[in-house]
């Protein structure tokens, strides 16, 4: 065996080990209560992180800034953030219903809220996944931060450096700054970052908000203000955990709520008997898949149902978006806007009253009303709480009168987003079984998904295991192409499918809830490549090269399940 190999294995082995330790150190403090992310509390997190050099995280273990991770983060994370020194994790304590406005960050449905000008509160309701989620990206801005302090402290940390001190004269005083004296603010900006100018520009645009197109400025003073703080005044950031929050979690009390809300609206259109089909996706695709072909045919292009789809992902189009909600809602389909914490919405669409034969579908096994298909279509659960929701959907359904329901479940389908190991952005992924990264559990299953059904649809497809990982945010190359290269020859990695398949064999084959001849498919559709340098999910989002493989998925679970 060659050195490198030596060496490329135990750099492997390294970084399971980082995995396990920040896995065991993230549970030991939620369970302390409180910790202070760059104090003594916070070394094992910090080392951790370091040490594995995740590829989210890019230059993490580097003299400069990274900035494409920056970027990553903040889109996760609420505005304005970065300039609080206690952020408290809470379960949902009520503060929707005080004068706090929430706060959403734009890719992560959390609800946050900035209690005053030093503290912000994020509501944790969907599991310990989302708290892994939130400490992981809190620790990478806090590493950053002190990167800024050491760079803008000189002579012994009693003086900053003047391009500092002109960054801190615009912030503090919301100056009003021409396009000339934005440059020369970017490219002070630059020297204290470590990167181009470019880079710097660059990031700047994509952080711009039209209320705020200068917030990259506030971003990167107030990381720098606090870690200063920290270093010269001892005043270190505190992330605190609410009491209600560790007596809630791990308790299903989300998740019980949300499928009991999801039965009670089965039962009261008399569904609860009928055969249901559950489908974890989006909440577009079937939706679009059955009615937008019935609601809008002549914009169907030389008989291509996808020319219609990719039409319907246009932002320009919420018109006829709107047309087909609308018709959908007329016709069989209940929408369950979810406000009891989970962030899963969810469709109930009862087949008997669409046309199939308006459809691309044809409906060949339940021609009587009692035996036509129910959907049960959930939006995307994070994590851990995949097993929550679908552990409490599966189990059965008491009426007012006691009286329990045990659910006719013939199906359940597995549509996600999932990072590929060979291949790029845009592919799909088959998987036979599921590994769940940190531990001994594996989950084969039969997939009534094959390779050979996607042939001819115009996207690459690769079949092989997939591991389900504690977080996307914390992989990296030489654990990855251990996955792929090894005997697991994993095709891929995400963070809910040994989730999803524990509570559906627990259900089918320990308690009894449903069927043990229940069908799963899996199937995911490629968001990045970690292997690939530039291509992991802070390199950007999939845009449309997203709408082939979504359709072409929902397509195939639609025509098994018809």
């Amino acid at each position: 065996m060659t050195q490198s190999k030596i060496h490329g294995r135990t750099r492997a082995q390294e970084s399971s080990n980082a995995i396990e330790r920040l896995y065991i150190s993230m549970r030991h403090l939620f369970s302390r209560g409180f910790y202070k992310p760059m104090g003594i509390s916070g070394d094992a997190l910090r080392e951790s992180l370091l040490l594995l050099r995740p590829e989210i995280y890019g230059s993490i273990a580097e003299e400069k800034v990274e900035l494409n991770g920056l970027i990553y983060v903040i889109e996760r994370l609420p505005m304005g953030i970065e300039e609080c020194r206690f952020i408290n994790l809470t379960s949902d304590e009520g503060y929707s219903k005080s004068h706090f406005k929430p706060i959403i960050p734009p890719k992560r449905r959390r609800n946050c809220f900035r209690i005053d000008k030093d503290q912000m509160n994020i509501e944790v309701t969907r599991g310990r996944s989302e708290i892994y989620d939130i400490l992981t990206h809190l620790t990478f801005l806090f590493v950053e931060s002190h990167k800024i302090a050491s760079k803008v402290l000189i002579d012994n940390g009693n003086k900053s450096i003047r391009e500092w001190n002109k960054l801190e004269d615009v912030v503090l005083h919301n100056k009003k700054i021409t396009e000339n004296e934005r440059d020369i603010m970017l490219a002070h900006l630059a020297s204290i970052l470590g990167r181009t100018f470019e880079e710097a520009q660059n990031v700047y645009l994509l952080l711009s908000v039209k209320s705020n197109p200068d917030r990259f400025f506030q971003i990167i003073y107030w990381l720098g203000k606090l870690a200063i703080n920290e270093k010269t005044q001892n005043l270190k950031r505190e992330i605190n955990f609410s009491p209600v929050l560790r007596e809630r979690l791990g308790h299903h009390i989300f998740g019980e709520i949300w499928a009991t809300n999801i039965k009670k609206v089965l039962e009261e259109n008399n569904l609860l008997k009928r055969p249901i089909h559950i489908i974890s996706a989006n909440m577009h695709s079937v939706m679009n898949s059955i009615y937008a072909p019935i609601v809008l045919p002549q914009q169907i292009k030389d008989n291509n149902l996808l020319s219609l789809f990719q039409l319907l992902s246009k932002d320009e189009n919420e018109d006829l978006r709107h047309q087909v909600k609308e018709f959908a809602r007329d016709n069989g389909l209940f929408y369950i806007k979810d406000t009891f914490g989970t962030n899963i919405n969810v469709q109930v669409i009862d087949t008997d009253k669409i046309d199939i034969s308006k459809t691309q579908y044809k409906l060949e096994n339940s021609l009587n009303e009692e035996g036509k298909p129910v959907l049960i279509v959930m939006d995307y659960a994070f994590g851990e709480q995949a097993y929550e929701t679908m552990d409490e959907l599966l189990k059965p359904y008491k009426d007012t009168k006691g009286k329990k329901y045990h659910l006719n479940v013939d199906s359940v389908s597995i549509m996600g987003k999932a990072g590929i190991l060979e291949g790029g952005k845009g592919d799909i992924m088959i998987p036979s079984s599921h590994i769940f990264e940190g531990t001994a559990d594996n989950y084969p299953f039969k997939n009534q998904l094959k390779k050979s059904q996607f042939e001819g649809c115009g996207v690459d497809v690769y079949t092989g295991a997939m591991v389900t990982v504690l977080g996307t945010s914390l992989q990296n190359k030489d654990i990855l192409k251990f996955f792929h290269d090894s005997t697991w020859k994993v095709t891929g990695l995400e963070m809910e499918g040994a989730h999803y398949q524990k509570a559906i064999q627990a259900a089918s084959k320990i308690r009894g809830n449903i069927s043990r001849k229940v069908k799963v498919r899996y199937a995911y559709y490629a968001s990045d490549n970690p292997l690939e340098t530039g291509s992991t999910l802070a390199s950007g989002g999939l845009g449309t090269t997203g709408v082939l493989p979504t359709y072409v998925i929902t397509q195939k679970i639609l025509e098994q399940i018809f």
